[in-house]
């Protein structure tokens, strides 16, 4: 949009009434991102444009403008240079957690209209330092926005950045209070901190997206059983394995009586007891949750088994479970690791149809198995997913197939590659140019082992075409550069 208002208004007098048409500008974001990596965003906007809009521009669209979405360098001229009347909703972006302190607490235009006029705030931090105190100087950002927007409803905090930032409270002294907050997105450390926003210190709170860092179990000093009557949309959504599913998390649903909406994601783990199945979903969550209206659930349930008497489901014993059940479309899956008396079973709600075998509206795909994935099977897999952006591969078995001729694969829109828990012929097949073309790959996950191997000490011209363009290259074990290095990734 900012470069839209530079370089258009004013050209024409038919342009600007295009371009300053009030259903055009009342949303107003001057930023420009670029892309680094799959995971960073580079917020910004040029000095000479700034300039422009700010001297030339705002004073004719401000009593316009509803939305505003601003990054550091800028906010505190756009700001400054003229009053937003009717400027009800604002965005932070790409800011460090002490400046936007700093300007909470000693710019005085901003904490006014933060407190008089602001009803929808979002803020999201992308701190390179990554400093050990950010989830603390965030949850000092988070109490003081509480106390100042005396009219806020709705709140993002962190929540574009959930890979990268959390927020942690100290239950002993942050104190977090909104009588008008009804709608929260929030990534948070723990699940204390899940159930601490839950204490009844939000309310008014009735629609709440929430990513939880790690589930383990709680310190015990947070009430988990108390009805909460106005929650009525609960995402819960958590990536790592967690031991607490039956203990902690079920008590949680079941206090959300009056829910209308529930999405979650979750990896359990459980020991000597049977995958989760629709039986058991129905019995300890829905049952509780009589005004239900949609349902939308990824459960990945690894299970060990110490008791090897125990007799686990099979994946038609859990497609059964769903039938007679107002689930919808659900896919499952269960895996039985031989000789290792552990098993998984994973069961997924289809939210979109598939019409085909195309997935068209899937951009991130995980792929597992304890045989080998072959190099036609990523043939069908380019084909059916054609935008796809990260593709996560977990196998470490070798592929067989490897005399058989090769056909030219292309990933048009991949982003990721994750190959870090991969056997070096998938590196071979994705990393050589003649097997595969990505050409906007930008983030490489993958052992230092592999990556050597497959360049031939960082000489390999068959690879450097595709290594050349990575922004981003993740390698778990340290390692000592070679003197070729940089030249083989000129963009890291």
């Amino acid at each position: 949009m900012v470069d839209v208002l530079y370089s258009l208004v004013d050209v024409t007098q038919r342009f600007d009434q295009i371009i300053l048409n009030p259903l055009y500008i009342c949303n107003l974001d001057m930023t420009t991102m670029t892309m680094k990596s799959c995971f960073e965003f580079i917020y910004s906007i040029d000095n000479k444009v700034l300039d422009r809009i700010c001297k030339t521009i705002l004073h004719r669209i401000h009593h316009q403008v509803n939305e505003l979405t601003v990054e550091q360098h800028s906010m505190e001229r756009v700001l400054h240079t003229i009053n937003y009347p009717a400027l009800h909703s604002l965005s932070f972006i790409d800011f460090q957690e002490d400046v936007l302190l700093k300007y909470l607490t000693d710019n005085t235009a901003l904490r006014k209209l933060l407190t008089e006029q602001i009803t929808s705030l979002q803020i999201d931090v992308m701190d390179k330092k990554t400093s050990p105190s950010l989830p603390r100087t965030l949850s000092t950002i988070f109490a003081f926005v509480l106390s100042l927007c005396k009219r806020l409803i709705k709140l993002s905090f962190c929540h574009l950045y959930h890979h990268l930032t959390n927020c942690t409270f100290d239950l002993s002294s942050t104190n977090c209070l909104s009588s008008t907050l009804t709608t929260l997105e929030i990534t948070v450390k723990t699940f204390d901190d899940c159930l601490y926003l839950l204490d009844e210190r939000l309310n008014c709170l009735s629609t709440l997206k929430i990513h939880v860092d790690e589930i383990a179990f709680t310190s015990g000093t947070i009430d988990n059983t108390k009805i909460l009557p106005k929650l009525k949309h609960f995402t819960f959504w958590s990536d790592p394995r967690t031991l607490v599913y039956d203990n902690q998390i079920l008590p949680l649903f079941r206090r959300m009586i009056n829910l209308e909406e529930l999405i979650f994601f979750l990896s359990i783990i459980r020991i000597d007891s049977n995958y989760i199945d629709g039986i058991q979903l129905y019995d300890d969550i829905l049952i509780y949750m009589r005004r239900l209206k949609k349902f939308v659930f990824n459960i990945d349930t690894c299970v060990i088994k110490k008791n090897i008497g125990i007799a686990l489901s099979s994946n038609e014993d859990i497609q059964r479970s769903f039938i007679g059940r107002e689930y919808g479309p659900v896919g499952t899956h269960v895996e039985t690791f031989s000789g290792e008396n552990k098993g998984r079973g994973h069961m997924y709600s289809l939210p979109h149809e598939f019409n085909g075998g195309m997935f068209d509206n899937v951009h991130c795909l995980m792929m597992t198995d304890i045989r080998p994935f072959e190099h036609y099977f990523f043939k069908v897999i380019s084909q059916s997913f054609p935008l796809l952006k990260r593709l996560y591969i977990f196998n470490n078995e070798p592929q067989k197939e490897k005399q058989q001729p090769i056909t030219f694969i292309k990933f048009s829109h991949l982003i990721l590659l994750y190959l870090t828990s991969a056997h070096v012929d998938y590196a071979k097949q994705f990393l050589f140019n003649k097997h595969c073309h990505l050409p906007c790959l930008l983030d490489l996950y993958i052992r230092y082992e592999s990556l050597a191997v497959v360049t031939n000490n960082f000489t390999n011209d068959g690879t450097r075409r595709t290594c050349d363009k990575l922004t981003s290259l993740h390698v778990k074990e340290p390692f000592v550069p070679p003197e070729n290095f940089h030249q083989y990734f000129p963009l890291l």
